[in-house]
């Protein structure tokens, strides 16, 4: 894997594996005071040619154990994220299907949030994807970047 790709990759995943620690409400922590409600990245979904290796280096930089492959995340190897979540790590599912991080973020209503993310200019590349027993997902582009939106 290209250097600068791994330390990308090793940087993210420790920002995400290190996130701040949410209230029940969503509603992030700071040295005892709660802060305005943020962003919750439920899963983030890595996609390379290089499962093994890229498990590998996140589990020894950030003392975590990978899963088995996991049938409803395409086959993704999974481990939990700090304050609930998972990251996924899982090979192209298809030839054109590039190398990708792609951050899901919990929203309550996926319909709202994916008609949000229209009228800002993004592509709908899924609209809605049941994933049995996970929840309800949507992909959307915008500005070369994907985007993930999930919902329980």
């Amino acid at each position: 894997m290209n250097r600068c790709i791994t330390h990308f990759l090793v940087a993210v995943c420790g920002i995400v594996l290190a996130g701040q620690h949410l209230t029940p409400a969503g509603h992030a922590m700071d040295e005892g005071r709660e802060m305005e409600a943020g962003v919750n990245i439920h899963y983030l979904e890595i996609v390379t040619p290089k499962v093994d290796e890229t498990c590998r280096i996140l589990a020894k930089a950030h003392d975590v154990n990978f899963s088995e492959p996991v049938p409803e995340f395409g086959n993704a190897r999974t481990t939990m994220l700090r304050g609930g979540g998972r990251i996924g790590v899982r090979a192209p599912m298809r030839d054109t299907e590039a190398p990708v991080v792609r951050p899901y973020v919990l929203v309550d209503d996926l319909e709202a949030a994916v008609e949000k993310a229209k009228a800002a200019g993004a592509e709908i590349a899924i609209a809605r994807m049941e994933i049995p027993g996970q929840g309800t997902i949507a992909i959307y582009i915008l500005g070369g970047i994907e985007h993930g939106l999930w919902q329980h």
